[in-house]
């Protein structure tokens, strides 16, 4: 919504005197923002780049693919608790999940 009737290429020029640019950015194929439990993945994204005196914000638009992360149990770690416990790999790599990767609750669980 523009302020008052303020067409957009008014609004630019009223932006720009107080210091802001606003840029789209061209031909983005995907953004992928991730955090430790999901991945947000936008193939069909609109991207604009805000810069107001130095500081940039980015902006999308377009709706999001979200899919939850598994963690990968490190392979160093299923081998520790496989030497320390005697058991398989697999069985190791299943108790690493079961305590969420914490070693010593794993080398507990297996050898009681």
């Amino acid at each position: 919504m523009m302020p008052g009737n303020m067409n957009p290429r008014q609004l630019n020029q009223l932006m720009r005197k107080f210091g802001i640019n606003v840029k789209e950015i061209k031909n983005v194929k995907k953004v992928i923002i991730q955090t430790d439990t999901r991945e947000y993945i936008f193939d069909d994204v609109e991207v604009t780049v805000m810069d107001a005196q130095g500081q940039k914000t980015y902006q999308l638009t377009g709706k999001p693919k979200i899919i939850e992360r598994k963690e990968e149990i490190p392979k160093a770690d299923i081998q520790l608790v496989a030497e320390q416990t005697g058991k398989s790999s697999e069985e190791s790599k299943k108790a690493l999940e079961e305590t969420k990767g914490d070693i010593a609750e794993a080398i507990l669980k297996l050898t009681e």
